[in-house]
Parts: structure tokens; C-alpha cells; sequence
């Protein structure tokens, strides 16, 4: 248990790098017996748990974000932040979904990003709420 009273297994606390082998094994000494090219790979895999996990959620919410519908008249050449070029591209192709816009060559993640900003916010001209 860790000062904030909150419980930690041996896998969370080998992601601190202040914590060790030596530590864990002296709070669970009957983790002795595992193989030391164990221990050194459940420490790597501790270490990158987090950005593993902050990956995935962003990756879910990539996955939420891509299915997300274009309204046929998306006045693109109004959209700030949105380059020439990306209004040159979405324009004339209409996407239905921000994923097939994205995947229209030439459509950079800035211009997704524009996009995406647009859509969530109900923004109008130059990115201004109506």
C-alpha cells in the first residue's frame, strides 16, 4: 500500500525507477523464484504500461472521431485553420465520414485536425461558434 492508501501489485510499482527488483522482492519475497530474464522483462513491460495505455485510448478515440459524419454542405473554404490545399482536396470529394477524409491524398493531419475542431464545436466561418 502506498502513501495515498491506495494498493499497488509488484508489476506497478517496477514501473517507478526508483523501484527495483530488490524492493519488490523484500514487500513479496515469494516472488523469489521467478527467473531473473522474467523479472527484466515484466520491468520493461512496467516502464511502457502507461504509454501503452495512453495509446490505446488514443487510438479508440481516433476510432470514435473517424466515424464521425460530414454534412454534405461543409463549407470547407470557411474553416480556419483549413490550408488552400486542404480545401482544394476536400472540396470537390466530399467525404462522408472524417476517416474517408482522411484518407484522401494530400489531406494532412492538420487539415483533420481543422476538421475535426469544425465538426465538434458546430463552429461556422473562420472557426467562430454561430
Amino acid at each position: 500500500m502506498n502513501r495515498d492508501g491506495a494498493h499497488r501489485t509488484a508489476f506497478e510499482l517496477l514501473a517507478h525507477p526508483e523501484i527495483g527488483r530488490v524492493q519488490v522482492l523484500t514487500a513479496w519475497p515469494e516472488l523469489a523464484d521467478i527467473r531473473v530474464d522474467v523479472v527484466k522483462q515484466l520491468d520493461i513491460e512496467s516502464r511502457y504500461a502507461g504509454y501503452l495505455d495512453r495509446q490505446r485510448h488514443d487510438i479508440d478515440a481516433f476510432r470514435h472521431d473517424e466515424s464521425l459524419v460530414l454534412a454534405e454542405d461543409v463549407p470547407y473554404e470557411q474553416i480556419g485553420g483549413l490550408s488552400t490545399e486542404g480545401v482544394v482536396k476536400l472540396k470537390p470529394a466530399r467525404p462522408a465520414t472524417l476517416g474517408a477524409a482522411a484518407r484522401i491524398s494530400g489531406v494532412t493531419p492538420a487539415a483533420i485536425t481543422a476538421l475535426l475542431r469544425y465538426i465538434k464545436g458546430g463552429r461556422t466561418a473562420q472557426g467562430v461558434c454561430p
